[in-house]
């Protein structure tokens, strides 16, 4: 007969992204997942199969609370900006999960359904065959990209000071922008640059 399962999966996905916020994406391992969890590796394979799915567990445990069902009363954009702020919202704290959302988009259930629920109000918006191609790729490319940076090179960081030390004579646009940009915060940062792209998909469908 099969041992009683001991632990679920939200248990092992919170052990997987532990680590991954401590240590890395690089250090997710079999191995060190078990240790986390104080078994052994070999104990940790009835539960999961390799390091793909605890993959897949840590993106299903980071957007388990993520809305999908925006108002559908709501203008479009407003929809989209519900779907993808609750995306960066549960996203932004462990940045190091990032690459996976793109790893994992044709096996994670919750990515997936984070990609039809904006094809849908895309859809609704009037955006039909490429078109819609093209402003999903954007969207998604803007949400990735924004949590990229704003972990490897917020504009509160060092990188944004030095620059704002620049020489204004060979460098005058760079070490002005950078000046104005330390008073910007993440969340204003997000919106406003979301704004800028709903503003010019707007005009194409």
């Amino acid at each position: 007969m099969p041992r009683p399962r001991s632990l679920t999966d939200d248990q092992i996905a919170a052990a997987a992204l532990a680590l991954t916020d401590r240590a890395g994406l690089a250090a997710l391992s079999m191995r060190t997942v078990a240790a986390e969890l104080g078994m052994g590796t070999m104990s940790l394979y009835r539960y999961v199969t390799d390091r793909e799915q605890l993959e897949r567990l840590v993106v299903e445990f980071v957007l388990r609370d993520v809305d999908f069902a925006p108002p559908r009363d709501a203008p479009w954009t407003d929809q989209v900006s519900a779907v993808t702020n609750g995306i960066r919202d549960a996203v932004s704290a462990h940045p190091a999960v990032v690459p996976l959302f793109l790893t994992h988009r044709s096996t994670s259930a919750g990515v997936m359904r984070c990609g039809d629920v904006l094809l849908r109000v895309l859809a609704e918006a009037g955006f039909h065959g490429p078109d819609r191609v093209f402003a999903f790729r954007t969207l998604l490319a803007y949400l990735i990209g924004a949590l990229t940076t704003e972990h490897l090179g917020p504009l509160s960081g060092p990188g944004t000071a030095a620059l704002a030390r620049l020489p204004g004579d060979d460098f005058p646009f760079l070490a002005e922008t950078a000046r104005v940009a330390r008073s910007i915060g993440p969340d204003e940062e997000f919106r406003r640059g979301l704004t800028i792209v709903l503003a010019g998909l707007g005009a194409s469908p």
